[in-house]
């Protein structure tokens, strides 16, 4: 058999199906003669963190365990609607030498020698323009809010030895936190969430 792959399906409403998209990937292994090896499909919006998705999370854990060569999607949108998080699925599937096939664009994100795809890359270039764009909105939002807060009264400023109280970190990385106690590893929540392994270990420590 040819390269080992797995389907990845979702829809955003629970009255959608994603029976066209399985259907067509199916066809597309068999044509090809990929080993289809699983399929994950969800019904959850793609806006959704991938922390909160529980069957992007079975995959991921899935591909790495039986060395899948490829994930197959109909078109990025499937993969998910927020650009940082689907940033943070093609990076991960990068840099466990797994390519991302999208179907529309006919295009994977590694060639067959592992490298980054020049196509597959011009399109994540923009897509990291508009996830620039986004995080600028976000920071821009968060620094009026500190300010309006500061002209209302409100003091900021940490004293001398001060540590973030365990539930107010707890509550700021919850999704990390859930994670962490499905016991998935921490190169893996790092790559779904972003948020720095040394960060994960000081969550873990305080669970």
């Amino acid at each position: 058999m040819g390269k080992k792959v797995v389907i990845f399906a979702r829809v955003s409403t629970s009255n959608q199906e994603y029976d066209r998209q399985v259907n067509e990937l199916t066809a597309l292994a068999a044509k090809n003669n990929w080993q289809l090896c699983a399929c994950f499909s969800e019904k959850i919006s793609g806006a959704k963190a991938n922390s909160e998705r529980k069957e992007l999370l079975r995959m991921m854990e899935y591909i790495e365990v039986n060395h899948v060569d490829k994930v197959l999607v109909t078109e990025l949108s499937r993969l998910g609607r927020d650009t940082l998080q689907v940033l943070e699925v093609i990076e991960m599937l990068n840099n466990k030498g797994i390519s991302l096939y999208i179907q529309n664009y006919n295009i994977e994100t590694l060639t067959a020698q592992g490298k980054v795809n020049p196509m597959s890359q011009f399109l994540v270039t923009i897509l990291s323009e508009v996830a620039r764009m986004e995080r600028k909105t976000i920071r821009e939002r968060v620094e009026s809010g500190y300010h309006n807060y500061r002209a209302n009264g409100g003091k900021v400023g940490r004293k001398a030895g001060y540590r973030k109280e365990v539930n107010v970190m707890l509550e700021e990385y919850k999704e990390e936190a859930k994670l962490l106690k499905k016991n998935y590893s921490l190169r893996n929540i790092y790559a779904l969430t972003g948020t720095s392994i040394n960060t994960l270990r000081k969550i873990k420590t305080l669970m």
